[in-house]
């Protein structure tokens, strides 16, 4: 016969599997959501997605911020492996060639999900700060494949690290109506465009 306190180690073990499991449903609400379009969906309807009831959702996050906090954790773990995949061209060039289609597969991911943040984040304090981290890991990413020659024209290099920016991917997805698939042309297009006229290095 298992004693009270086996007993009362599997009622805990049992309510801390539900937990998460309720937790994995909130989250994978949200991501359907958003990526079904509702770019602003509510803590209800959220609960309604996951199947639970509005207190637990509000029991496993605090607020709103909380629960972005928990999704742009799922979407980085999606999209950073892509982004920072160590790169193998044969020369600087190849290698920024390499990380604009690696935008665009990872910009294509991301594109409901920073919609959505986009129209929320003067009104969250999480989602300013993301905004302004996931800016600044764009731009490392570009300039760490820069040889000192060409970082030293400032223009050009911030002229490239627009057209490959979030910004004006959406710019093309969302503004301009193009496809995936000619949004990537256009961006390929602007790189090739850059590159062209950057100096020659060793």
């Amino acid at each position: 016969m298992a004693s009270k306190t086996d007993m009362g180690t599997a009622d805990s073990d049992g309510r801390r599997a539900r937990s998460r499991s309720s937790r994995r449903r909130i989250v994978a609400a949200m991501v359907e959501l958003i990526e079904g379009g509702d770019l602003m969906p509510s803590a209800a309807r959220v609960a309604e997605e996951a199947g639970v009831g509005l207190r637990t959702v509000f029991r496993h996050f605090d607020d709103m911020d909380t629960l972005y906090a928990e999704l742009s954790a799922t979407i980085a773990a999606r999209v950073m492996p892509v982004a920072t995949a160590p790169y193998d061209g044969a020369d600087w060039r190849a290698d920024v060639r390499e990380l604009a289609r690696r935008r665009a597969r990872v910009f294509e991911t991301m594109l409901p999900f920073r919609l959505a943040a986009n129209l929320k984040r003067y009104q969250s304090a999480f989602l300013m700060a993301e905004y302004g981290r996931v800016v600044t890991i764009e731009r490392e990413l570009v300039l760490r494949l820069l040889p000192d020659a060409v970082k030293a024209d400032r223009i050009r290099v911030e002229a490239l690290i627009a057209a490959l920016s979030f910004q004006t991917w959406r710019a093309l997805r969302h503004d301009q109506g193009l496809t995936a698939e000619d949004a990537g042309a256009v961006t390929a297009h602007m790189v090739a465009a850059l590159l062209a006229a950057s100096p020659e290095t060793p």
